[in-house]
C-alpha cells in the first residue's frame, strides 16, 4: 500500500518544526532527508528512521520493522512524531552520525 499524500504532509509538517526537512517520492513511498542527509522513509503510512546508535538509544522501546518488501535493514518505527523536542534531538544526533551525501557526478 502506498503512502497517502495527506500522511506524508502530516509527517513533514511535524518534522519541519525540528529543522530542514525534505522528502523525495520514490515508487509511491517517500525518502526523508534532514539537512540533506537521508534519515529514513515514509512507507505504508508509517515513519521509519535509520537504526543509528543515537536513534536506538533515544527510542529504546520502539518497534523495528522492514519498511518495504525486499528491504535489507530493519528500521525504527516512529510512533510519536508530534513530540517535537524528542524528534529534534533524534534528528540532530542522527545527522552527526550519518555520512555526507555522495556527490553526483555530472553526465558528459
Amino acid at each position: 500500500m502506498a503512502t497517502s499524500k495527506e500522511f506524508c504532509a502530516y509527517i513533514v509538517e511535524h518534522l519541519q518544526k525540528t529543522g530542514d526537512i525534505s522528502v523525495r517520492k520514490m515508487m509511491g513511498e517517500y525518502l526523508v532527508y534532514y539537512q540533506g542527509k537521508l534519515v529514513g522513509d515514509i512507507c505504508d503510512n508509517c515513519l521509519f528512521l535509520k537504526p543509528t546508535e543515537s536513534a536506538l538509544r533515544l527510542l529504546p522501546d520502539a518497534d523495528r520493522a522492514y519498511p518495504y518488501e525486499g528491504s535489507k535493514t530493519k528500521m525504527i518505527v516512529v510512533e510519536d512524531v508530534e513530540n517535537t523536542e524528542l524528534m529534534a534531538e533524534i534528528l540532530q544526533e542522527m545527522y552527526q552520525e550519518l555520512p555526507e551525501p555522495k556527490k553526483k557526478s555530472k553526465k558528459q
